[in-house]
């Protein structure tokens, strides 16, 4: 994924059709974080009251991202095929939740192999592959993003 331009706040990415495909595939993995990951305190009764608002909170939040992801997926004019590429157009402020949903998949995969301290060596045949391969991924989509806002400042 390239930067090509910024215009008006509209940044145009450049894809090959692979690209595009892994895009997709790591954005429709959202939510990966456990629900019951983001815990309040593990103590006081009025801490439970709070706990469930802060999950009902974040489930409304997992679904109304979910749509989001959705919507810019299945959105016909946010990709066009130009050549042998395809160009991808984000808002500066899609550009945003577009990295909270990649680090939702970066950091869910992460908890989900045991959230160790040294990255795990991967292996085809490891029982983590999937999850190291959907970080990776996600780690790359993130990091391009951030170059390309970097770049426009």
């Amino acid at each position: 994924m390239k930067l090509l331009r910024v215009e008006n706040d509209r940044f145009f990415f450049q894809l090959i059709p692979r690209e595009k495909d892994l895009l997709e595939i790591v954005l429709r993995l959202y939510p990966v974080i456990p629900p019951t990951h983001q815990v309040l305190s593990k103590s006081s009764t009025a801490d439970k009251a709070n706990q469930h608002l802060l999950d009902e909170a974040l489930a409304e939040q997992r679904s109304e991202n979910k749509k989001r992801v959705e919507d810019l997926l299945t959105n016909p004019g946010r990709f066009r095929k130009s050549g042998d590429a395809i160009e991808m157009i984000l808002m500066a402020s899609e550009i945003e939740w577009v990295l909270q949903v990649l680090n939702d998949v970066h950091v869910g995969n992460w908890v989900l192999i045991g959230s160790p301290e040294q990255r795990p060596r991967f292996s085809p045949i490891s029982k983590h592959a999937r999850f190291i391969v959907a970080m990776d991924l996600a780690c790359m989509f993130e990091s391009q993003l951030l170059e390309a806002i970097s770049l426009s400042s």
